[in-house]
């Protein structure tokens, strides 16, 4: 993780409240017979899993804690999470990450089992048992209106703002300090000694993952729609 990362964490931050405030979706006040938007595909290329998003122009109706923990176990264990370890401990094997593992098939074997460990744990941290103790909601909430840089402003900082279960928002606590509570946790079946500076990095490295994938959640209908012809994801609701 470098400082230049942790720096665009942090400008984002900065700026994901006002940009919130000033984007708003257009007024269309839902019609008599019109339907509301169609649920969103549990799987992104068929493969990765989506189960945590839903529609920011749908009416909210939050969730329970039950439905909270259901969320974060299909993220958690689900197939895709392996592959997406394998992938950061591939790159931690050509960078020499936890030398202490070593090198070779052993050494890899280790750093997709570890990393594996992270994802889990994070998942669980930030979409089951933080937000199930803050009354906060760990879905991401689709806009799909406006501008494909604003969309992506938007989703990339939903890392900083969550909606609570009495439907208002406010900083996503569940998702910095359960991001935060899985390093802590990292640390005791990491083999070399981390400091605080690691910690850290380690810990916006997550929340960083979190927001690359909320912007694939937030741009794969239109990719559904312009690749495999499916339906249009714009389309004005039928009356």
């Amino acid at each position: 993780m470098t400082l230049h990362y942790l720096s665009l964490l942090a400008i984002l931050f900065l700026t994901a409240f006002p940009a919130a405030a000033q984007d708003a979706p257009p007024a269309a006040p839902q019609q008599p017979g019109q339907t509301e938007p169609a649920a969103p595909d549990k799987r992104i290329f068929g493969v990765l899993p989506n189960y945590r998003t839903a529609n920011a122009t749908a009416v909210y109706m939050p969730i329970t804690v039950k439905q909270k923990f259901t969320i974060a176990a299909k993220d958690s264990f689900d197939y895709p999470l392996v592959g997406l370890a394998a992938f950061i401990a591939g790159y931690g094997q050509l960078d020499n990450s936890h030398p202490a593992f070593g090198q070779g098939w052993a050494g890899y074997g280790r750093r997709i089992g570890t990393s594996y460990a992270d994802q889990a744990i994070g998942n669980m941290m930030t979409e089951g048992i933080f937000p199930s103790l803050l009354h906060e909601d760990p879905r991401y909430f689709r806009r799909g209106y406006g501008s494909k840089w604003s969309r992506t402003f938007y989703a990339a900082t939903r890392v900083f703002v969550t909606h609570t279960d009495s439907g208002g928002t406010r900083f996503n606590f569940s998702e910095v300090a359960g991001n935060a509570a899985g390093t802590a946790i990292s640390n005791l079946y990491y083999p070399d000694e981390h400091n605080i500076a690691d910690n850290v990095a380690k810990t916006g490295e997550q929340i960083g993952i979190d927001a690359v994938s909320q912007v694939l959640k937030e741009f794969w209908p239109d990719i559904k729609h312009k690749l495999f012809h499916g339906p249009n994801p714009n389309a004005e609701p039928r009356p």
